[in-house]
């Protein structure tokens, strides 16, 4: 896929909220109920799920297709989880071909993907187009002191730090999965760079743009399978109004260079237990009501 080839682009009615939620991985019994617990407070909201709802593909499809009889309008973005060709899904498709499949499942549901034109939800001050991104990661979050690719890696496996994606995420028919990440921030940056800059973005990825998020994680050497180098200037060179994403399992609101970004996943179970919910479970990306940052770049709550 090479441009937005889907239908025109979906406006909201105005008068809702635009919500975000992402990593629910469904595959594991204790995240369904959670999933299940997911509704609007009202007709017009809209939701984005940021990536992981599942492995299997069957899954995904059954969770967008019950959050999309409840919201407005879903707009999703794939992430690891979903692209892993696991051994017990009857979908065998890898690579490029399982993620276009996963595509053509969202458009039959009515939820756009970073292959459709960007729908605009309406707010208060205007329109905003929410723009879900695909982009993967291209192993530049190196391990510091490093120069390489190869490098990082095997400090991370002398680490004992392996990402599941190494044996499931396959890139076919790229050769490898930074050579599908170089090709997915070329199509996605042209795009960005066409749409029209009086109208803000909502950027919606799974990988975060910028490599500071990562700073907190107990594994740094995870870092590595986390984003891309290559679009650490993006909120900056686009008119963003917020960046959503997830992968990271550390949902919290931080500041960069003015620009709000939200990470927004549920996690694992272990993980949600010991934490809890203490923002909700879905994160409100407009109208945005919590404070202005205190300095351009900084930690929020």
């Amino acid at each position: 896929m090479s441009s937005p080839a889907g239908p025109a682009p979906h406006t909201s009615n105005g008068g809702g909220r635009l919500l975000a939620v992402s990593d629910l991985h469904v595959g594991i019994a204790d995240n369904r109920p959670v999933a299940d617990r997911l509704h609007p407070s009202g007709d017009e909201d809209w939701l984005i799920v940021a990536g992981d709802v599942a492995e299997e593909a069957e899954e995904v499809e059954r969770a967008l297709e019950l959050l999309a009889g409840r919201f407005a309008h879903v707009v999703w973005t794939p992430g690891n989880h979903e692209l892993w060709t696991v051994d017990k899904d009857p979908v065998r498709l890898r690579g490029q071909e399982r993620y276009e499949h996963l595509v053509k499942v969202c458009r039959e549901l009515g939820v756009t993907t970073p292959e459709d034109p960007y729908p605009h939800w309406q707010g208060d001050d205007g329109p905003v187009a929410v723009a879900p991104v695909f982009l993967l990661y291209d192993y530049s979050f190196r391990v510091p002191g490093v120069t390489s690719k190869e490098e990082s890696l095997a400090r991370a496996h002398d680490a004992g730090v392996v990402c599941t994606d190494e044996y499931l995420l396959h890139p076919d028919p790229y050769a490898t999965r930074d050579d599908w990440c170089r090709a997915r921030v070329a199509l996605t940056e042209q795009r960005l760079a066409a749409h029209d800059p009086d109208v803000p973005l909502v950027i919606a990825g799974h990988w975060p743009l910028l490599r500071e998020p990562t700073s907190v994680m107990w594994y740094p050497e995870f870092a590595q399978w986390c984003g891309t180098e290559l679009t650490a200037d993006w909120h900056r060179r686009f008119n963003v109004a917020a960046v959503v994403y997830g992968h990271l399992h550390i949902p919290r609101t931080t500041w960069h260079d003015g620009v709000r970004f939200e990470e927004v996943s549920i996690g694992y179970p272990r993980e949600w237990r010991k934490r809890g919910h203490p923002r909700g479970l879905l994160r409100q990306i407009l109208p945005y009501g919590g404070q202005e940052p205190l300095a351009t770049k900084g930690e929020g709550s």
